[in-house]
């Protein structure tokens, strides 16, 4: 018999020790990113709240203006590489031929970055390599080349065997008859310094291409475009590891071609094997500046190559989001930023958060006068809802730049009343229970079997809801429906690990088991009748009293009025 009673208590302190492990994760989280990673604890907010920065881009087009296909498919990509999933509350639009980009804050230099990046990658073959400087000596017939992925140290370029009679028609990317003397002294002339102003990122893809490395350390001649970054399906950028798997210093980026880029890969670098050094080199050109031009010393036939260098994780990471979500169809210029101010600022956030602490308010009396001492359970549900939700939207506006809009916080409002709808519905079972005769104990038991099954059908519902909003919304309609998707997650977590445990403890105590007057689960209250061992039974008045007054409670205002009526005759 005690160890029946004692089950569930023992279920309620493992179901508070899992919360408490939860809540304790997620605080160590924050705690140690406040303290070492130098997080801001606490909310962001978006645009309408806070303001932030405008940017107006401008396409960098002389001969014809784009069409308006063009810039949607920008404004989609731009849209996809900042605020991916829809949380990050920027607002990306076309005005006339440009493009204005607002995002909340002031947004960090790699965030600039991303914006204005064409990010078109390109693979083409090496024809000659040579010094970063036109002060240095550059000729080819001289100059070693270095192997970035330092799987092979190449021999010094040489000029195009005589013999190997090249036809006056290059018949493929490495073909030497690519090399005219104007585009050897072209490439001779070819100052890497200069590489940023030198449109090499609008190159002619079916022409040879003079270019440097990103940091200027070598010049390249290479060959036309053969691969292009459009038949990459899928990019990630992870941490490099050796032939035992295990992980190495530095990241790489690791792209994923379609079935057309995969044949095309494997047939030139099947190709580039047997060719001498620096023509067995294959370069992956992104933005017109090259990444890497490793030595082939094999046929990559499934489509995912590794790009190596001197990247850092968030460089591999912001680079391999770029390729993921595709080239830019325009190249564009800033043509202007400026801070732009709150639309609706600090008022209407006021407004806001009155609106929830009168709605908070108005649930605890209520609480109070509908459920007496059984509201602690409430009032603490709701702290620790707050709680949870305050530590996992830190969470993420830290780690995936979250903004908090007006929208938002309307979402957090709503979540207060459907998380007390779950109390409610709880509650109220356990009283049916209690009024079929039930003690406190068994009534908390069967209650919360009857009423689980209501909770989890009416949270499916909204989560539901949440989710198809998140999905088909953009905007400030997307971050309120993942506000309140959230909300209602920890709704159900808190109900499981919270509330029912709660309600447990509190049962197997004398004040709550007795039926206190004041505890909420007094039986006769409730028109239940002690009939002896712990049990009860409803009176024929108590049922007669109880159909009245819910006979009465669901009369219309037409019905009540006429029995006013009535009476008064």
């Amino acid at each position: 018999m005690a160890t029946k009673s004692s089950s569930p208590v023992r279920k309620a302190a493992r179901s508070l020790a899992w919360l408490g492990a939860i809540i304790a994760v997620l605080g160590a989280v924050v705690a140690g990113n406040v303290l070492w990673n130098g997080w801001q604890p606490g909310f962001k907010f978006a645009l309408d709240l806070e303001g932030g920065t405008q940017i107006i881009l401008a396409p960098a087009v002389a001969d014809a203006e784009p069409t308006a296909e063009q810039l949607n498919q920008a404004v989609s990509i731009i849209r996809q590489r900042i605020d991916a999933t829809g949380i990050a509350e920027s607002e990306i639009s076309t005005l006339g031929t440009n493009i204005v980009v607002a995002l909340p804050g002031t947004p960090d230099q790699a965030t600039l970055d991303r914006i204005q990046a064409s990010a078109k990658l390109d693979f083409r073959a090496v024809l000659l390599t040579g010094a970063p400087t036109s002060t240095s000596t550059a000729d080819p017939t001289e100059t070693e080349t270095p192997a970035p992925d330092a799987t092979e140290t190449p021999a010094p370029a040489e000029t195009p065997d005589p013999s190997a009679t090249p036809s006056a028609t290059p018949t493929d990317g490495s073909d030497p008859a690519w090399i005219t003397p104007e585009l050897e002294e072209e490439f001779n002339a070819f100052d890497c310094a200069t590489l940023d102003t030198a449109s090499t990122n609008t190159a002619d893809p079916d022409t040879p291409l003079v270019t440097c490395e990103a940091d200027g350390s070598i010049k390249y001649l290479l060959g036309p475009v053969e691969v292009d970054g459009s038949n990459i399906s899928d990019a990630t950028a992870r941490q490099l590891t050796n032939s035992q798997g295990a992980r190495i210093p530095g990241w790489g980026i690791y792209p994923v071609f379609d079935e057309a880029g995969t044949q095309a890969f494997s047939d030139i670098t099947t190709r580039l094997v047997s060719l001498p050094s620096p023509r067995n080199q294959f370069a992956a050109v992104l933005d017109g500046k090259v990444l890497i031009a490793p030595s082939t010393n094999a046929a990559i036939t499934n489509g995912q190559p590794e790009i190596s260098g001197s990247f850092t994780q968030q460089s591999a990471q912001a680079i391999a989001s770029q390729l993921k979500f595709g080239a830019l169809p325009l190249s564009f210029t800033v043509q202007s930023r400026e801070d732009i101010a709150a639309t609706l600022g600090q008022s209407q956030l006021q407004a806001g958060l009155l609106a929830g602490i009168i709605g908070l308010l108005l649930v605890v009396v209520y609480s109070l006068f509908q459920y007496r001492a059984l509201a602690s359970v409430t009032i603490a549900s709701l702290v620790v809802a707050g709680g949870l939700t305050y530590l996992t939207l830190t969470i993420l506006a830290q780690h995936y730049n979250y903004r908090l809009s007006l929208a938002g916080v309307a979402g957090l409002i709503i979540a207060i009343g459907m998380t007390v709808d779950s109390f409610i519905v709880y509650f109220e079972r356990v009283r049916d229970e209690l009024r079929d005769g039930r003690a406190v104990v068994g009534a908390v038991e069967a209650g919360w079997k009857r009423a689980l099954r209501t909770i989890y059908a009416a949270k499916g519902i909204n989560l539901l809801s949440a989710i198809v909003l998140y999905i088909f919304a953009v905007g400030n309609v997307k971050g309120f429906a993942f506000t309140l998707g959230i909300t209602v997650v920890i709704d159900v977590l808190v109900v499981v690990l919270f509330t029912h445990p709660m309600l447990q403890l509190l049962a197997s105590t004398r004040f709550f088991s007795s039926g206190h007057p004041l505890s909420g689960l007094d039986p006769e209250a409730l028109g239940a009748v002690y009939r002896g061992r712990a049990e009860f039974r409803i009176s024929k008045e108590a049922r007669r009293a109880g159909a009245s007054r819910e006979a009465t409670r669901r009369q219309t205002i037409a019905e009540r009025k006429a029995a006013e009526l009535e009476e008064k005759k």
